[in-house]
C-alpha cells in the first residue's frame, strides 16, 4: 500500500485578498495561504486523504505561515524545503463586485521557482497514489527541470499523474513560451483539469468541446474542463459528457478550480477501478461531487480556508 493518496509539487505562496478599506479610504488585504497544489492537497485532506507537499518557501514571516498552515491541515511537509536565499512568493488578489479574480504576484525571483532537481524526496514520488502538478513551476528554472525530472520518477513509479495548468499570464514571457511549456508535460498526464478560458493554451482548439476531444484522443485518460458557474465538461474514449453546475453563492472564486480538482482525485482515490476503466457514467458523477465541492468554496473568502470538509460536500449534495 502507498504511504500517500495525493502529493503534489509547486507554488505555496500567501495570497494578499482584497478585504475592503480601511477608515483612511486606503486598501486592506488579507494574509490567506495558497498555491494551487497546496490549495488542492488542503481539499483532500480535510476529506480525510494522505497526502503530501514537495516545494520552498523562504525561511521569512510568510514561509513560517505557510508551514504551519500545511502542518494544521494534517499535509506531510517532509518535502517542503524552507530556504533562507529567497522570499516567499506572494500575490495580491482583487475581486470584482461578483467575487472574480486579477493577480499580482511578487515573484522574481520567488522561493518556489528556486526549487532544485535534488531538494525533491523521490520517496515522496514513489509512495503516492497520484502525482499532481500545475504549470507555475514551468515557468523558471530550476523548478522547471525540478517539476519535468519529478514527473519521469514518478511515471516510472506507476504514479497516476494529474495536472492542473492554471495559467496566469503575467507570470510567463510570452504566450507563446506559456503554450510550449504548458504543453509539454501532456505525455505524461492521465487526468487533466482545466477552464473554458485555457483550452487554447493547453490545445491547438479554443472550443471546449473541441479541446476535451483532443486531450482525449492524445491519451489523456480522463478530461475534465471547468465552465465556471455553468458546470463542466467530462471527456475521455467513450466521447463526451455534462456535469451541470451545483448552485453556490459566490463570494470569492479564489479556489474553486483547485477545490474541483481535489474533488475529482478523490473520487479517483475512492475507487477500485483502475483509470482505464472508469466510464464516462463515473467520470461525469465524478465531476457532480466535484461541482458540489466548488460550489461551497466560493461562499468564503481565501483559497486555503474556504475549502471544505467532506460532511459540507455531501450536505450541499444532498440539497441539490
Amino acid at each position: 500500500m502507498k504511504m500517500y493518496d495525493v502529493a503534489a509539487l509547486g507554488e505555496l505562496l500567501v495570497d494578499f485578498t482584497d478585504a475592503g478599506l480601511s477608515q483612511n479610504g486606503m486598501h486592506l488585504f488579507e494574509q490567506n495561504p495558497g498555491g494551487a497544489p497546496a490549495n488542492v492537497l488542503t481539499g483532500l485532506s480535510r476529506m480525510h486523504f494522505r497526502t503530501a507537499f514537495i516545494g520552498k518557501v523562504g525561511s521569512d514571516l510568510n514561509g513560517r505561515f505557510l508551514e504551519s498552515v500545511l502542518k494544521r491541515e494534517h499535509i506531510d511537509t517532509s518535502g517542503l524545503i524552507v530556504d533562507p536565499n529567497y522570499f516567499t512568493t506572494l500575490s495580491f488578489v482583487s475581486l470584482s463586485k461578483d467575487g472574480q479574480r486579477s493577480f499580482s504576484f511578487a515573484r522574481k525571483p520567488g522561493a518556489d521557482t528556486m526549487l532544485r532537481r535534488e531538494e525533491v524526496k523521490d520517496d515522496i514520488l514513489r509512495n503516492t497514489k497520484i502525482f499532481h502538478i500545475g504549470s507555475l513551476s514551468l515557468t523558471n528554472e530550476p523548478s522547471r527541470t525540478a517539476t519535468l525530472s519529478a514527473l519521469e520518477t514518478a511515471k516510472k513509479a506507476g504514479c497516476i499523474i494529474s495536472y492542473d495548468p492554471n495559467y496566469r499570464a503575467s507570470l510567463w514571457p510570452s504566450e507563446e513560451k506559456a503554450k510550449e511549456e504548458i504543453r509539454s508535460v501532456l505525455p505524461y498526464v492521465d487526468v487533466i483539469k482545466l477552464s473554458e478560458e485555457e483550452t487554447d493554451f493547453v490545445t491547438p482548439e479554443k472550443d471546449s468541446k473541441a479541446a476535451g476531444k483532443f486531450l482525449s484522443n492524445y491519451g489523456v485518460k480522463a478530461v475534465f474542463i471547468t465552465l465556471g458557474k455553468n458546470g463542466a465538461y467530462v471527456f475521455n474514449r467513450e466521447g463526451c459528457a455534462f456535469a451541470p453546475p451545483v448552485p453556490g453563492h459566490a463570494i470569492d472564486t479564489n479556489g474553486a478550480g483547485d477545490c474541483f480538482c481535489s474533488g475529482i482525485l478523490s473520487r479517483i482515490c475512492e475507487s477500485s477501478k483502475l483509470l482505464d476503466d472508469l466510464s464516462l457514467k463515473e467520470l461525469s458523477q465524478y465531476a457532480h461531487f466535484a461541482n458540489a465541492a466548488a460550489s461551497c468554496c466560493i461562499e468564503k473568502h481565501g483559497a486555503i480556508p474556504s475549502m471544505p470538509t467532506l460532511e459540507q460536500i455531501n450536505q450541499r449534495l444532498c440539497a441539490v
